[in-house]
């Protein structure tokens, strides 16, 4: 027998209770990691699995697609950390021959720099060595919390893609729909992950644009006048991958060009900075036009949302301001509100 409408609307309003204690639980706890790994290998099984079912019957297309995903993200950490092991273990990886490269740099930096900067500047590689050496000593205790800070994170997202591979094979199965309050809060779920989707989905178009004119930059027009950065492809591919990550993997690729190009001369830094900087603002414009479409928001909505969630919770609210307020407004539009 259905509840009657008062009660519904209690159900409703705890599972809208719950879903927002959850996500801010998930801020406050240091979570989204795991959330937003859980998110993407929920979204992917479910887009790509009714693909397969055109040639694998029913739930083993969902197996498929989670046993593909896990044998990627086992190679891609694999990939990871035999190259870092090989970087190491290469000339490049030398801590000796890193100084020694630095000392032209510097050379440069005091012939083109104004006097008050200079002034601040090492003299030669061994100054700089020992600065550095110095700094490390200084800040040991901060440099192990940040270590085991990257460990966790890497938990999480482990933790994250086996908890979203589990629920998507756990969602392919047909099972009794359940208790009105949990049919409430799977509906809350859905919403989440559409949202979600619709965020990536624009994210994947804002950062091929960013890449592709990082790429005319650093492959067509640095080559004109004469300037060829070292590593230049990988940082295009790079430029792609962490600009999948809302704000911060803008920040990502624009700190690895800057260094690579500095390793060049400081004209070519700045001017790359430069270059980076206009890219930055126009990426406002991207994801007014891309995201905002997306999810029915302007761009100031977007830009106050992101705000507010700095504020409140630093860093990681300003990732997760455009999944959250493109799931509140699904919500409000699905209640008729706006």
């Amino acid at each position: 027998m259905p509840p009657d409408v008062p009660l519904i609307n209690r159900l409703k309003a705890a599972a809208y209770a719950l879903t927002a204690a959850t996500l801010c639980f998930v801020l406050a706890l240091h979570l989204l990691p795991a959330l937003f790994a859980g998110l993407l290998v929920y979204s992917l099984v479910a887009t790509l699995a009714p693909v397969l079912q055109r040639k694998v019957p029913g739930v083993h297309a969902h197996w498929l697609v989670v046993a593909l995903l896990a044998i990627l993200v086992v190679g891609l950490f694999t990939l990871a950390i035999g190259a870092s092991v090989a970087f190491l273990n290469s000339e490049n990886g030398n801590p000796t021959v890193f100084f020694e490269r630095l000392a032209p740099l510097i050379e440069r930096a005091h012939r083109q720099l104004p006097a008050f900067i200079v002034d601040y500047l090492p003299d030669d590689s061994r100054e700089m060595r020992t600065a550095v050496m110095d700094w490390l000593g200084e800040h040991t205790a901060e440099l192990q919390v940040a270590g085991k800070q990257a460990v966790r994170v890497v938990v999480q997202l482990i933790i994250g893609i086996m908890l979203g591979g589990m629920l998507a094979l756990h969602g392919a199965r047909n099972r009794p729909p359940g208790g009105f309050l949990s049919v409430a809060l799977k509906a809350r779920a859905v919403h989440l992950v559409s949202a979600f989707r619709d965020v990536v989905f624009a994210q994947v178009k804002i950062s091929a644009l960013n890449t592709l004119f990082t790429g005319g930059f650093l492959l067509i027009a640095l080559p004109l006048f004469g300037v060829s950065l070292p590593l230049a492809k990988t940082l295009v591919v790079l430029t792609f991958v962490v600009g999948l990550l809302p704000v911060i993997g803008n920040l990502i690729s624009n700190t690895l060009i800057f260094v690579v190009a500095l390793s060049h001369s400081l004209f070519v830094a700045f001017s790359a900075l430069a270059f980076l900087i206009v890219i930055h603002k126009l990426e406002y414009f991207f994801i007014a036009r891309f995201l905002g479409a997306r999810i029915q928001a302007f761009a100031w909505e977007l830009l106050i949302a992101m705000l507010a969630m700095e504020t409140l919770f630093g860093t990681a609210g300003l990732i997760a301001a455009p999944i959250y307020y493109a799931y509140l407004k699904r919500e409000l539009r699905e209640e008729g509100l706006i």
